[in-house]
């Protein structure tokens, strides 16, 4: 990898990097061997530094390019389902039909959870944030499973990795049926991944009930598409903490925790609380007005990407997802969802918008869809969580079974020199 060399000049000394190449993407180079010449890099929000190597997904912003283990997310989300992409992410390879099978079956075994964690759900508020609940009850998960804990040890990672994405979902529809007084609902191992997830939340012991295909197909395409999403921040986090040496179930409530920031994983509720705040489709002009506005403050949410700037491919696909589900619950012709609409035709024609290349993206889309399927705001950014844990953990497993080191990265320090202590009856007010 290291075929190339960069000079860096500082003052009167010359050093020789390496650059590293990839098989994908623009090359890196090695600063590691600055901290012996006593330099450091500025890097605030690492958006010029590649913290470790990963084979697992690769982005191309500038094209709209997203790739998981090579394959473009437009033919998994068309062809595959959320079981094949997880079995991808974690094992690098689509499955046979024996293996895919086999991990099926597996995931179902697992998606119960031990009875005694029904008691954590006793100590929350029936009013507070479901995320609120995930951190905590997933953190506490490795409290009834730690019979298999050794990081070090293959199986144990594969049993953890499997147990997170099987009970991830019995969990977050149990924060649903907590926060409104309904009786949890178990899986049911008959049931694909998306369906069972939309019985557990909606279904109820008086009732039997069979989840719509196509919202079960729009649910699944969701989770596909939030599966990863490269070195974010929720993604970072979990590398970070794994780099201690801390439990899987550890680590991912620690992504869950950075998930759960406003600037990250809550943009498909933001775009949602956007559309409530606009109100009518009579207020656009308004609103469009404001987002043009450089002295306001005023964002539209769900459009434009921090990291595509093109088109986001997932969008594309969320799109056709979106009218599927407006079509199969008939709500077309919903106020609520024609302003959506109407917003979404003004920002993909008005020349402004597509200057700047301001597009509706993912979660412009997915808030509007999992509206439309009846899952609340404040459960968006947990079927987030829900998705992302095979990303997570495929990144936690790759780290953990390559050679890596304890994250510390450094600063650039501002502070007042070292200074002498002063008696408190010397000081003065400043």
């Amino acid at each position: 990898m290291a075929d190339k060399k960069a000079k860096l000049s500082i003052g009167d000394k010359t050093l020789e990097l390496n650059v590293l190449s990839g098989t994908l993407g623009p090359d890196v180079i090695d600063v590691t061997s600055l901290a012996k010449e006593d330099y450091f890099t500025f890097d605030p929000g690492f958006f010029s530094t590649a913290a470790c190597e990963s084979k697992i997904t690769f982005i191309d912003g500038d094209k709209g390019v997203l790739l998981y283990r090579g394959y473009p997310i437009e033919q998994l989300t068309r062809e595959s389902n959320f079981l094949e992409v997880s079995y991808l992410l974690l094992n690098g390879e689509l499955p046979p039909r024996p293996q895919y099978d086999e991990f099926c079956k597996v995931i179902a075994h697992h998606s119960l959870v031990h009875e005694q964690i029904r008691n954590f759900f006793n100590g929350f508020r029936r009013d507070a944030h479901p995320m609120a609940i995930m951190v905590g009850v997933v953190g506490a998960l490795s409290a009834f499973y730690h019979d298999k804990l050794d990081i070090k040890n293959p199986e144990h990672r594969q049993n953890s990795a499997l147990r997170l994405i099987a009970k991830i979902p019995t969990i977050a529809a149990m924060c649903y049926k907590y926060s409104i007084g309904q009786p949890f609902m178990p899986p049911q191992n008959r049931m694909s991944y998306a369906e069972n997830f939309l019985h557990m939340m909606f279904a109820t012991p008086c009732e039997e009930t069979i989840p719509d295909p196509t919202l079960v197909r729009a649910l699944d395409r969701i989770f596909i598409l939030h599966a990863d999403h490269e070195q974010n921040a929720s993604t970072s986090t979990v590398r970070v903490a794994g780099s201690t040496g801390a439990n899987p179930y550890a680590c991912i409530s620690a992504g869950i925790g950075a998930l759960w920031g406003p600037a990250h994983g809550g943009a498909n509720e933001a775009a949602l609380n956007m559309l409530h705040e606009i109100g009518d489709i009579s207020n656009i002009g308004k609103y469009i007005a404001r987002a043009k506005d450089p002295k306001d403050n005023f964002r539209l949410m769900g459009f434009g990407h921090r990291v595509y700037k093109n088109y986001d491919p997932r969008a594309k696909v969320m799109r056709e997802t979106c009218y599927e589900v407006l079509d199969a619950v008939g709500a077309r012709d919903n106020p609520f969802f024609k302003l959506a609409m109407a917003l979404e035709k003004i920002a993909l024609e008005d020349d402004y918008f597509i200057e700047k290349k301001l597009y509706p993206n993912v979660d412009f889309y997915s808030g509007i869809t999992l509206s439309a399927i009846g899952i609340p705001a404040n459960m968006f950014t947990v079927i987030f969580a829900l998705a992302r844990t095979i990303g997570w953990i495929a990144h936690w497993n790759e780290m953990i079974s390559s050679p890596y080191r304890l994250s510390r990265p450094r600063q650039l320090y501002t502070g007042p020199l070292q200074r002498n202590f002063i008696d408190m009856s010397e000081r003065t007010s400043s």
